[in-house]
């Protein structure tokens, strides 16, 4: 039930944004500079005053403004689209100023442009959109003829240098991520074996439980056949009760983790089950649900009050429902302990006509499950996916945190109490 703390400002800031600062301020600089303030001594061949006066020039401006702009939006969405726009504007830019060389300072937003495309766009595509870049520098020179007569050097070179540093950071940063994405693939996996081992032994112990019923059942129809014929029939429906309740439970467990083996999403892989904490890990064998007063009376004397509401009309359940929404519940109130902060919690429980419903909502500060390493949530969404159900999790609008599971029910759940009650 993690919640991540929100991002550093300048974090947050897109990176169209950032390349629109830097271009914007390098192209608004010198009209500032050599055409609004008032003459000076000295003057810029780059800028001429009378640069911008005729008004093909001020179109061409106003076209690499609108291109740049452009470009800035469609950064994060079309990336290499956006890109070429960038690279576009600040060449018509120059071509306005009719200028025979790039200014360095004017290629810094393409610079930054460039970053964001190397640290989000595959290896493949940053090369092609840096390649194109110097493409552009080196056919330059032919394009400065167009405006007017070559008077000057361009700097070329340096500008490429600055390309080539903003693709390395870039990349760099591109490496980062794959990384840290390759790591969370990892314990993502390794986090569902361990929670499918946890279930698959707590499945055994069902299991186990049902043999012996059946054993004990059986053993004492083959005493009492003679002498006590109908004890000995009832005992033998026991026995098919419990045998067939058992193989339905298995083909259910064992269906659904083929179809979640076809059907995982790996962007789901981050939030895989974590254990339980040290103080609830005690509470096996778990009966199921009939634990919850017991669990409750635990996490009270933790510091945390546990309030447990029962709804509806208690229904038979199959050892393994009975069981998930126990460990839903378990591990719930545990991060309620941990990380709420919160001083009680409600736990709810409703038996519906074809699903059991469990709820647990702390008013705390809206924090669970741990950092945003940890992986709470999974193991609670794992057992509800793997019984069909439904799992949800997140802050409360009026604060605190809310987790709220649907387990299926199937029709013959009843033969599961029945076969209980004749076991007691």
């Amino acid at each position: 039930m993690s919640v991540s703390p929100p991002l550093p400002l300048l974090k947050r800031v897109p990176p169209g944004l950032w390349t629109a600062l830097v271009w914007c301020a390098a192209a608004v600089s010198p009209v500032v500079e050599y055409v609004l303030m008032p003459p000076r001594a000295g003057y810029s061949l780059s800028y001429p005053r009378d640069g911008l006066e005729p008004l093909g020039a001020r179109l061409l401006l106003l076209l690499a403004f609108g291109l740049v702009l452009a470009g800035c939006a469609l950064l994060r969405r079309r990336t290499t689209l956006a890109y070429a726009l960038v690279v576009a504007g600040t060449v018509v830019s120059t071509l306005a100023w009719r200028q025979d060389e790039i200014p360095p300072l004017q290629f810094l937003g393409v610079s930054v442009a460039l970053g964001h495309v190397a640290a989000g766009r595959p290896r493949r595509t940053s090369l092609a959109a840096a390649g194109g870049t110097l493409a552009v520098l080196a056919c330059y020179p032919v394009l400065r003829w167009v405006p007017g007569p070559d008077s000057g050097t361009a700097p070329e070179p340096f500008v490429a240098l600055t390309l080539a540093v903003a693709w390395l950071v870039g990349h760099s940063v591109h490496q980062a991520r794959a990384h840290t994405e390759e790591l969370y693939a990892r314990a993502a996996a390794q986090a569902v074996t361990a929670e499918r081992l946890r279930i698959a032994r707590e499945m055994h112990d069902t299991v186990a439980h049902s043999i012996g019923i059946i054993a004990l059942q059986a053993g004492a129809a083959a005493r009492i056949v003679d002498s006590r014929p109908e004890a000995a029939k009832e005992a033998m429906r026991t026995v098919e009760r419990t045998g067939r309740e058992t193989l339905s439970g298995l083909r259910r467990l064992l269906g659904a983790l083929r179809q979640a083996d076809q059907d995982r999403d790996p962007g789901q892989e981050r939030d895989r089950a974590r254990q339980p904490g040290p103080g609830w890990s005690a509470l096996r064998p778990a009966a199921g649900l009939a634990d919850l007063d017991r669990l409750a009376a635990t996490t009270t004397a933790a510091g945390v009050s546990v309030e447990v509401r029962w709804r509806g009309t208690p229904r038979p359940l199959p050892a393994e429902i009975d069981l998930a929404a126990f460990r839903i519940v378990q591990e719930a109130v545990t991060n309620v302990v941990r990380h709420s902060g919160a001083g009680s919690c409600r736990v709810s429980v409703e038996h519906r006509e074809d699903e059991l419903a469990v709820e647990v909502r702390d008013r705390g500060s809206g924090g669970a499950a741990g950092t945003e390493t940890g992986y709470g949530l999974a193991g609670m969404r794992e057992r509800a996916a793997l019984l069909g159900g439904d799992f949800r999790a997140g802050p409360c609008p009026g604060g605190g945190f809310l987790v709220t599971a649907r387990l299926p029910l199937p029709v013959d759940a009843h033969t599961e109490t029945e076969t209980r009650a004749t076991a007691g």
